[in-house]
């Protein structure tokens, strides 16, 4: 490809992935504002809550190893489709929509300001052959490109997809799931973190990834999802 013609057709118009207007970016202002109103939701898990309830019931009797955790939106219609698109179907692309949908999210600006570090959810070798990209890698180079640190959390066991297990099959798949590079160890100690993935369901996975972490030393966690499933 001539050098600059990937910026002409960034540039180009486009067709609204929702609604179809035409021209419109990805996913258009509309569609935000429609698809994606900010609700209270848990600190520490991002589940919906009821106004002015900081925590829910679940991370009040067993608090998550998450500091603080945000979420753009609800798994549902249409990020739900969106995001298989993106993961599934060679679409990276839409990172650059979903980081705009996550910086308009409240608190999420602060957090990344705040961040000594923005790392993600590592994939196995076998899983990042086969999608061909970590998405919630393209994410945070969009989010915090100066911050990101691809090599410091390691994925060291391939496991089954997440979607597929009960949440007690999902703990014990991801038992010794995750490390820390021993020669970067000390890029953790005493540092705020802000944990990037795409989708949170059960938790699992972000919630043994910040037990890793924080085993290694990192002071405050954040998680920061672009879907939360409800």
């Amino acid at each position: 490809m001539l050098k600059g013609t990937s910026r002409v057709l960034n540039s180009l118009p486009s067709q609204c992935r929702v609604c179809h207007a035409w021209p419109a970016q990805p996913i258009c202002e509309t569609c935000v504002s429609r698809f994606a109103q900010p609700q209270p939701r848990c600190e520490t898990c991002a589940l919906p809550v009821p106004q002015h309830i900081r925590r829910c019931g679940a991370c009040v009797k067993t608090p998550a190893p998450l500091d603080a955790c945000l979420a753009a939106v609800a798994y549902a219609f249409p990020w739900s489709d969106l995001i298989v698109d993106y993961k599934f179907h060679n679409n990276p692309g839409l990172a650059n929509a979903f980081a705009l949908l996550l910086r308009s999210t409240p608190w999420v600006e602060p957090a990344l300001d705040a961040a000594d570090l923005v790392l993600t959810m590592p994939l196995s070798r076998q899983r990042l052959q086969t999608r061909g990209f970590n998405q919630a890698l393209l994410l945070a180079h969009r989010l915090a490109p100066d911050k990101t640190n691809t090599r410091l959390l390691l994925r060291i066991k391939d496991t089954p997809a997440q979607s597929s297990l009960k949440r007690a099959e999902r703990l014990d798949s991801l038992k010794d799931a995750f490390a820390v590079d021993p020669l970067l160890v000390a890029q953790l100690k005493g540092a705020r973190v802000v944990l990037v993935d795409d989708v949170m369901t059960s938790g699992a996975s972000l919630f043994c990834a910040a037990r890793t972490l924080r085993a290694a030393g990192a002071a405050h966690i954040t998680g920061l999802v672009i879907a939360r499933t409800e």
